[in-house]
C-alpha cells in the first residue's frame, strides 16, 4: 500500500512492535514466553503481507540495498534472519551472486510463501527454513554475513554465528517508525560487546541502517 510505503506502519503498531523490540534487546531471555503468540501472529498475517506492508518494494528494500554495498568481501555464505516472505533474501542473493543465501523466519506460513518465490533452483543456492532466531540451527562461524530488516537482534546468536571477519547488516525500512527498530547506540553497544565493531552507519530514503564486522582472530 503506498500510504503505508510512505509513512510506515499505524502508530498501535509501532508502539506495541518499539515496546517488545526494546525487551527483547535487553532482556532476551524473555522470548520463550513471546514466541508463540508472535508464532501465531505471523502465521495469520502471511496471506497478502507483501501487498498490505509494500515488502519487496523498493522503499522497504532501500536500506538493506545500501547497506550492502558496506560489505567489504564478498560473503560465501549469507544468512536472512526473520527474512518473512524471503524478499530480503532474494535482494542479497541478487548483490551477492556466488553466495549461498539462507533465510529463516518463525513462523511457517511465512515460509511457505518465501520458498514460493524461489523457483527452480538446482543447485540450491537460496533455501528457506522456519527457525527462531534465538536459537539458530547452525553451527558457530557458520556464516560471512548475517543480515536482518526489520527485525529485534538476537546479539549473541547473531555473533555465535558469525564468521571471524565477517558482517552484519541491520536494517530498518522506516528508520525510527520501524515496528522493530532498534537505535544505534543499543546496536552499537550490543554487537561490542561480542566483538563485532561498527564500520558504518545512515539512512536512505525512510530507512536506516547499520554495517557491523567481528574481528578476526589474531595472527598466531
Amino acid at each position: 500500500m503506498e500510504s503505508s510505503e510512505r509513512t510506515g506502519p499505524p502508530a498501535r503498531i509501532r508502539i506495541m512492535g518499539r515496546a517488545l523490540n526494546a525487551t527483547l534487546a535487553r532482556a532476551p531471555w524473555l522470548w520463550p514466553l513471546m514466541r508463540a503468540p508472535m508464532t501465531r501472529f505471523f502465521d495469520s498475517s502471511a496471506r497478502g503481507w507483501d501487498d498490505r506492508t509494500g515488502a519487496g518494494s523498493p522503499q522497504h528494500l532501500a536500506p538493506l540495498a545500501a547497506a550492502a554495498l558496506h560489505v567489504a568481501e564478498p560473503p560465501e555464505r549469507v544468512i536472512d534472519i526473520g527474512t518473512g516472505t524471503g524478499e530480503g533474501a532474494l535482494l542479497l542473493a541478487r548483490e551477492f551472486p556466488r553466495a549461498s543465501v539462507r533465510g529463516i523466519d518463525i513462523s511457517e506460513e511465512m515460509i511457505r510463501a518465501a520458498q514460493a518465490k524461489v523457483g527452480l533452483d538446482p543447485e540450491g543456492r537460496i533455501a528457506f527454513r522456519v527457525a527462531d532466531a534465538a536459537s539458530l540451527p547452525y553451527p558457530d562461524e557458520s556464516f560471512d554475513l548475517v543480515a536482518q530488516l526489520n527485525m529485534p537482534p538476537f546479539f549473541a546468536e547473531i555473533a555465535r554465528v558469525l564468521r571471524p571477519g565477517g558482517s552484519v547488516i541491520v536494517a530498518a525500512s522506516w528508520g525510527a517508525a520501524t515496528p522493530f527498530y532498534t537505535p544505534e547506540p543499543v546496536l552499537e553497544r550490543g554487537f561490542r560487546r561480542r566483538r563485532v565493531e561498527t564500520v558504518t552507519t545512515g539512512t536512505v530514503q525512510a530507512g536506516t541502517y547499520y554495517v557491523g564486522r567481528r574481528a578476526r582472530r589474531p595472527s598466531p
